[in-house]
């Protein structure tokens, strides 16, 4: 499997999507660096994984920070020597009709899912493109692909994550630095995004949505090990994961 001994950095790894793609990975010989901002879920996760004979270590890490990041992709290559994908993967979904003008939100969408990603490309491009391989996965979202009401300004970040990462797949292919992209459409996910939502009528037909037709994080993370799975020669680059039972 390809998935062996690749190095691994995953951001929003503490909870979730996350999580559940490190232990998998772990699982199938990758060595994981977990970042995320909860040190105690981090080392215990980190822990979880060794025990079960897998390789992990974390950093503690805010990926609205340039800094944070860097200094987790800076771990990853000198606890691993190396670096050869990153999941960007932290996100809030605190949604809300615009209307109702949760702007400090708006904000903090705009810097974690966007800004934040951002910086995840920044931190490993100078890393792939010198050594012309490299993959950046990254969870957008089914509101990345059409639009919803009440999920204006968090879909307006996954919809540009989208555009993001199909721009760096065609540069980099005319750039011959050969980095490998995958976007992640994820629908109805069981995961803590809910409990970023304070609009409370909101929050509530969504967390009746979700418990009514919701899968878990691992549907996901089997995705992401099939995504880092395939040659360095096929970049399988797009992928939407919805609940069978979500119309």
């Amino acid at each position: 499997m390809t998935v062996k001994d690749k190095v691994i950095v995953i951001t929003g790894a503490s909870s979730g999507i996350g999580e559940a793609s490190a232990k998998l990975l772990a699982q199938n010989g990758a060595k994981v660096v977990l970042g995320a901002r909860r040190a105690d879920r981090l080392q215990a996760i980190v822990q979880a994984i060794e025990a079960a004979g897998g390789q992990a270590t974390y950093h503690v890490t805010d990926v609205t920070k340039p800094t944070d990041v860097q200094a987790l992709v800076d771990h990853a290559k000198t606890t691993f020597g190396g670096l050869d994908v990153i999941f960007n993967n932290a996100g809030i979904m605190p949604s809300s009709p615009i209307s109702a003008l949760h702007i400090d939100e708006w904000n903090a969408m705009i810097d974690i899912n966007l800004k934040g990603v951002l910086n995840g490309v920044a931190a490993v491009m100078p890393t792939f493109t010198a050594q012309k391989h490299g993959q950046i996965i990254t969870t957008s979202s089914v509101a990345g692909l059409k639009s919803f009401a009440g999920a204006g300004v968090y879909g307006a970040t996954k919809f540009a994550v989208r555009n993001l990462m199909e721009v760096i797949r065609m540069e980099s292919a005319q750039e011959g630095t050969n980095i490998r992209t995958a976007s992640l459409y994820p629908a109805a996910i069981n995961t803590e995004l809910l409990h970023t939502i304070t609009d409370q009528s909101t929050a509530t037909g969504m967390q009746q949505f979700y418990d009514a037709v919701g899968i878990t994080p691992d549907a996901v993370a089997r995705v992401v090990n099939f995504a880092v799975d395939q040659p360095e020669d096929v970049n399988v680059n797009e992928f939407t994961i919805y609940p069978t039972k979500q119309a």
